[in-house]
């Protein structure tokens, strides 16, 4: 199979400034500034005096034909750039592609074309297609800074996007990167919108669609603020950054891929609005949409199945909200062309038994294996979301696919295919019986008997973080009891697993602080709202 890899065109460079005057030596800065170019200039240089440059400015790189706008930071110390250098942080050097010393031109940027189209946003008004566009483009580009970016993320936020406004975002975000095409009438796909530990169903999916004989191309992202990420998890059992073509190879072959998303550079703008929206805490259903839909119709997808939980510390909260998200969801789909079902699951609690990337494998593992030990609920909701993924199928009749995708598990072929796909990929052992974990542990407690009530997923999912996940793959919380079980005083609840001390100190006091565990009577267990 070859796919077909449409690049966006890009935009002709400024003119390159090059005075003898603004003529500096490269020098890499060892920085992260994540989604960010950052420019370093010593307070002494001559170019920094001469063209009158302030810190937190926009300045224009140019080097070997290359040209980058960057925020200017100001340094006092030669260790980091001496007086002759222009020092730039990693994403910018790597855009540059040229050597260490190489000789560039500085200079004051001009403002982004689209920064009066961001002024009229965050005056409230209405934006067009074209000033969307122009937006997006500025953004993938790097043009915006850090601060210009939250300004574009919260005046969304604040006045809210209509739907047509969604649309114009989620089209520009498509046109601003690669777009795939399989050149297969059924693409397949499918994707929560997150919030729920564990919850790695789409490891299970893909292996009964794919053995099924569907397309299903899955691409996912590495965790940002969450214990693991599909892409975390996978990669306990298998390779996940592939090349392109490999890729392309593994899913001609196998009819299913389980990899990183981030080289296939799929709706670049949305990785640098994400690096702004998380630390905000924002994620509005406009942004969400968009986020979500650009990377499906620019990874080639034809049909989606989109999972909503809900549930008293989910995303979503309220069946009216479900109701309000999966409309807006289906209207912005139906414009950009691709085939959606929205699926409104259980969000009561974190899903499987493990959170965290080895002991989320060990779960999908499980569950492959047919193992007695493997969670239920992990299973049943893989199979209702393949099976409507299955249903796309124009062979299989309406109400049939989660029978089909029950036997393709039963009979071991989902296990066949998915050993199929992490020795295409590049396998790495794993005991799913006796997983390597965090030799440092502890448990948490029940404070009195009673029935487990309420399982709160941010506090479970912040305690698994600061055990290390998913940066320490082994790290994590393995949950012990879930809603409903009756538990006596003092039986554990959870297991917190850490490789470090301190890892695991901190995970201690925050459960400390709060268990993320609710115990009570029977009767107080909140009723889930699920609509398969």
């Amino acid at each position: 199979m070859n796919v077909e890899v449409t690049e966006p065109v890009p935009r002709p460079a400024s003119a390159n400034p090059d005075s003898p005057h603004s003529q500096l030596a490269l020098r890499r800065v060892a920085i992260d500034t994540w989604q960010e170019n950052v420019a370093f200039l010593h307070r002494d240089c001559a170019v920094y005096r001469a063209e009158g440059f302030q810190a937190l400015s926009k300045v224009e790189v140019h080097a070997n034909g290359n040209h980058i706008l960057a925020t200017l930071n100001v340094v006092d110390d030669d260790a980091i750039v001496g007086s002759n250098e222009l020092g730039l942080s990693e994403d910018a050097f790597a855009q540059l592609g040229v050597a260490n010393g190489h000789l560039a031109s500085v200079a004051q940027a001009e403002p982004p074309e689209s920064m009066g189209a961001l002024f009229r946003k965050l005056a409230g008004e209405r934006l067009s297609r074209a000033d969307f566009g122009a937006i997006v483009r500025d953004i993938a580009e790097h043009h915006y800074s850090k601060i210009e970016l939250t300004a574009f993320v919260v005046a969304c936020n604040r006045d809210e996007l209509d739907r047509e406004e969604v649309y114009f975002l989620t089209d520009a975000m498509v046109a601003c990167g690669r777009r795939l095409d399989w050149h297969e009438p059924l693409v397949v796909d499918k994707h929560c919108i997150g919030g729920i530990p564990g919850n790695r169903t789409s490891m299970l999916v893909v292996p009964i669609v794919a053995a099924h004989g569907m397309l299903f191309p899955k691409t996912s992202s590495r965790a940002i603020t969450s214990p693991a990420g599909t892409a975390d998890t996978m990669e306990v059992l298998a390779e996940v950054e592939l090349p392109l073509e490999g890729l392309a190879e593994i899913v001609r072959d196998y009819r299913g891929c389980l990899a990183w998303g981030g080289t296939a550079r799929l709706s670049p703008a949305d990785d640098v609005l994400i690096s702004v929206e998380r630390p905000l805490a924002i994620d509005s259903p406009g942004q969400m949409v968009a986020s979500i839909l650009s990377k499906k119709v620019a990874a080639g997808s034809t049909h989606l199945v989109l999972d909503i939980p809900i549930g008293p510390t989910a995303k979503v909260r309220s069946m009216p909200e479900a109701q309000r998200l999966r409309r807006l969801f289906e209207y912005v789909a139906r414009r950009m062309g691709l085939t959606l079902d929205v699926v409104i699951t259980d969000g009561r609690q974190p899903i499987g038994n493990g959170v965290g990337p080895v002991l989320e494998a060990r779960d999908v593992m499980r569950v492959l294996q047919n193992d007695p030990s493997a969670p239920n609920d992990l299973r049943q909701k893989a199979l209702r979301l393949a099976g409507r993924v299955i249903e796309f199928d124009p062979d299989v009749r309406g109400g049939d696919g989660f029978g089909i995708a029950r036997d393709i598990l039963d009979s071991g072929r989902a296990l066949a295919r998915m050993n199929a796909i992490i020795e295409a990929q590049g396998s790495k052992h794993f005991d799913y019986q006796r997983p390597a974990l965090g030799a440092l542990t502890f448990e948490v407690c029940a404070p009195q008997a009673g029935v487990v009530t309420g399982i709160d997923n941010f506090q479970i999912a912040r305690i698994a973080r600061l055990a290390g996940a998913p940066k320490v793959p082994q790290a994590g919380v393995d949950l012990l009891h879930k809603l409903g079980d009756q538990v006596a005083a003092g039986a554990p609840l959870y297991r917190v697993h850490a490789s470090y001390p301190a890892d695991l100190e901190f995970a201690r006091q925050a459960s400390g602080r709060s268990s993320g565990y609710t115990i009570g009577a029977a009767d107080e267990v909140p009723q889930a709202f699920v609509e398969f």
